[in-house]
């Protein structure tokens, strides 16, 4: 069993996305070290990127300010080096293809491998277009997590056939950000994962309240949540671990 199936064996799985280094790395480790204690099951770093297509305005913000804030790829591994010292759940990268592809797949790969990053999410990334990437995944052991979307129709069952790690399910179409009800049938999109794999799926995009996270986690077997994290960074900057701590617990403790 990988480190990322172990996230989804004590019940439902809790996932927060966090943008590393809105509003600086030493804020991300704290909420990273926060989210970790207060039950998150698997955490999602978002590495910045000048051009997130696949990301509201929410996130899209937490880009902008921690690209003008120095970030680097260099430094979020550097962070996680440091973090990986006392944080041991899995913990995936997500980012875009180009930030990979820019810094050396190989040298990018490997890394993650000696900082333990147990996968590695693109959404930019056409399921089609994988073998770019998927290789040096296995190299590594960095498993390459796929997106299934309410587009994917006659593609899922595929998908999920070769999917690694967990997949991400994603709740709605357009970009990530709080909805006020999710209306896509997610419950045939997971019965036809569920024909074609064993690895535990997840749902994402859109769930913001505990009420919400507890009904994609009665269909699925786990929730995602961002936009609704990046919010409380946004809204109280240095201080905001705190309150992220209180948030990933009423989130986790709503999936028990």
């Amino acid at each position: 069993m990988s480190r990322i199936q172990k996230a989804f064996a004590n019940g439902k799985a809790f996932i927060p996305f966090i943008t590393c280094g809105d509003p600086d790395l030493e804020t991300t480790a704290a909420v990273v070290r926060a989210a970790a204690e207060n039950g998150a099951d698997l955490i999602e770093l978002g590495i910045p990127f000048s051009d997130p297509t696949a990301e509201g305005p929410v996130i899209q913000g937490a880009n902008v300010r921690a690209l003008a804030g120095g970030v680097t790829t260099d430094k979020i591994f550097d962070f996680v080096r440091e973090i990986r010292k006392d944080v041991r759940i899995p913990m995936v990268f997500m980012t875009y293809a180009n930030v990979v592809f820019s810094y050396g797949t190989e040298k990018f790969l490997s890394t993650c491998k000696e900082i333990e990053i147990d996968g590695l999410i693109l959404p930019d990334l056409p399921f089609e277009e994988k073998e770019e990437f998927l290789p040096m995944c296995r190299k590594y052991g960095v498993d390459l997590i796929s997106l299934i979307a309410p587009t994917s129709e006659n593609r899922i069952a595929m998908i999920a056939r070769e999917a690694e790690g967990f997949l991400y399910i994603v709740s709605s179409l357009g970009v990530t950000g709080t909805r006020t009800e999710i209306k896509t049938d997610l419950k045939s999109i997971v019965d036809v994962v569920r024909q074609n794999t064993d690895i535990p799926c997840a749902i994402g995009f859109g769930i913001s309240r505990p009420e919400q996270a507890r009904k994609m986690a009665d269909i699925s077997d786990g929730a995602i949540v961002g936009s609704a994290i990046i919010k409380l960074l946004e809204q109280y900057g240095k201080d905001a671990p705190r309150y992220v701590g209180e948030y990933v617990k009423s989130m986790k403790d709503s999936l028990r």
